[in-house]
């Protein structure tokens, strides 16, 4: 396993590099699509691959509910599982548990919590969390962690990102099959020192990547753009930079400005779902609206997706409009293509040295 910067931007803090994986080579800055039951909604991984989407992410706690562990270790794990042939990254499912708040209960030792499916009762911890990763096979597996709601008062974040980091030491204790990548999650809330201490603190225990977790959960946006910047600079420099869960193309690409390398999203999935597609500017068009009804255009001229490159709004509109499942799997390609080729755009400014410039013009279309 190794992380290699290939260039940066003298004038921000982004990077262009490569992570390597027992599955392949990862070009960063990355955005993977999120599989979170073992399935990128609405693709197959040949559309995947023709995307080239260069690593998904797969989920802990939905996983471990169904089809359960004993059948996934039975398939020789996830990626056999899903026939899936490039890196996968699971989450450790404290987010998950973060949400189901009304049917949990955090001890010192992980979380007690009730199915979202039938109410069974279930236990969630740093060794279990691990366990069912080593299971799993991920190629990059994420600490346990506990998600900061936001709003927190000071006192609550304090004793979260504190119980997270002993959580995630040990996390760093449990042996990983060789070759995979254990990523620690630096957790704090929206409070400076808190966020500091949770990077130096994990930085002390030593991970091979570090996330920036607890961030798109109701914050403003400038508010995540300033815990970047009180965060990144205190995570190893030579380290895969991960942001969970976020975000939008304006923030993706703020966000590498700051020195982050990976990112995951069911933005693009789910407004495709909702009948929304993005265009050039980084906005999003309703494409099931009635006033797409006779619009025999493209959703983007400039795409060169094949979506794009073959249907109409009309068309797509009028799929949505008699129900027909085709309409929301063209959508979440062309959003899915839209996402993967703004990185390979920000790779490419990197490369030849043009990222400021980009990052201005962008989304001047």
């Amino acid at each position: 396993m190794s992380f290699k910067i290939l260039k940066k931007c003298p004038s921000t803090g982004a990077r262009r590099g490569v992570l390597t994986t027992p599955h392949g080579e990862i070009n960063t800055p990355v955005f993977m699509p999120v599989g979170t039951r073992a399935s990128v909604k609405a693709m197959s991984p040949a559309e995947l691959l023709d995307l080239n989407a260069e690593i998904i992410l797969g989920n802990t706690y939905h996983l471990f509910l169904k089809p359960g562990m004993e059948i996934i270790g039975r398939a020789g794990g996830l990626h056999r599982f899903m026939g899936w042939e490039r890196p996968i990254l699971t989450d450790s499912g404290g987010f998950q548990v973060f949400s189901l708040s009304s049917l949990r209960k955090i001890t010192e030792k992980g979380v007690h919590f009730a199915s979202h499916i039938d109410g069974s009762r279930f236990f969630l911890g740093p060794e279990e969390s691990m366990a069912i990763q080593r299971t799993l096979g991920s190629d990059i597996v994420m600490a346990f962690d506990e998600c900061t709601p936001y709003p927190a008062d000071y006192k609550t974040a304090l004793q979260s990102m504190r119980r997270t980091a002993r959580w995630e030491a040990v996390s760093r204790d449990q042996k990983l099959p060789d070759g995979r990548q254990l990523f620690g999650i630096v957790q704090g809330s929206v409070y400076k020192d808190l966020r500091e201490e949770s990077a130096k603190g994990l930085t002390d225990i030593g991970f091979e990547g570090y996330a920036v977790g607890g961030l798109s959960v109701g914050e403003p946006e400038e508010t995540m753009f300033e815990v970047l910047d009180w965060t990144i600079p205190h995570l190893p420099a030579d380290k895969p930079h991960y942001l969970m869960g976020v975000g939008t193309p304006k923030q993706l690409v703020e966000a590498v400005a700051r020195g982050v390398d990976m990112f995951d999203c069911v933005i693009p999935t789910r407004l495709a779902r909702h009948g929304s597609a993005y265009i050039a500017d980084g906005t999003t068009i309703p494409v099931k609206a009635g006033r797409c009804a006779e619009d025999f255009t493209p959703i983007d001229a400039e795409c060169g997706c094949y979506c794009c490159r073959n249907f109409t709004r009309a068309y797509i509109r009028h799929l949505f409009n008699v129900g027909e499942i085709l309409g929301l799997r063209l959508l979440t390609l062309h959003n899915l293509y839209y996402f993967i080729n703004l990185m390979r755009g920000i790779r490419e400014s990197l490369d030849n040295g043009t990222f400021a410039e980009f990052r201005i013009n962008c989304f001047n279309k």
